[in-house]
């Protein structure tokens, strides 16, 4: 993510002290992509539509986009693929990322 402006950087970090609870905020801020993607996946709505006013959809949807495994349940990433514009319907919606190990 390019640079934070200083009211979004505060914002961040004090959701991240309420979402990211097994790391200090100041280390959970050093992952911003994870922070957002903690609050869509179990924000509370007043949250979710300031992370939505602070960063913007374009950047929601980059995180929705490039998501790790585990970072959304199946309620959260279907409903974001509708809301940021991604899926028309259940088909356009992709599976949920997964983890992979390699058998060799």
């Amino acid at each position: 993510m390019d640079k934070i402006d200083d009211i979004a950087n505060f914002e961040l970090e004090r959701l991240a002290g309420k979402y990211i609870w097994w790391k200090p905020p100041a280390e959970a801020v050093q992952t911003p992509e994870r922070v957002l993607a903690q609050v869509m996946d179990i924000g509370v709505w007043q949250d979710m539509f300031l992370i939505r006013d602070l960063f913007g959809e374009d950047i929601l949807r980059g995180i929705l986009i490039n998501a790790e495994a585990g970072w959304f349940r199946g309620r959260s990433w279907h409903y974001w693929h509708y809301v940021l514009g991604l899926a028309k319907d259940a088909s356009d919606i992709p599976p949920l990322p997964t983890r992979r190990f390699d058998t060799r």
